[in-house]
């Protein structure tokens, strides 16, 4: 997993999802534009911690989260603003 893989905008558009599973085989995978280097995907080093798995919501928000009880289904509203038309 040592050396650097480049491929195109294209390719990564073409094969999205096997692309990102080769970088965990493969390593960090640089994808250019046009031959520019315009971004990475690094694989996430074994063991390092989902921060959004563990993380501690702030009180506020907490409370927000409490008084929800859910809604209107948004199709519901969708159909009938289609209906009024």
């Amino acid at each position: 997993m040592c050396h650097m893989k480049t491929i195109s905008l294209w390719e990564l558009h073409e094969a999205t999802g096997a692309w990102v599973r080769r970088a965990v085989r493969l390593g960090t995978l640089t994808i250019t534009d046009r031959g520019k280097p315009i971004a990475r995907i690094t694989p996430v080093p074994d063991g390092e911690r989902n921060p959004f798995l563990h993380r501690q919501l702030r009180p506020g928000y907490q409370r927000l989260l409490g008084t929800l009880t859910g809604g209107t289904d948004s199709t519901d509203i969708v159909s009938n603003d289609r209906d009024r038309r």
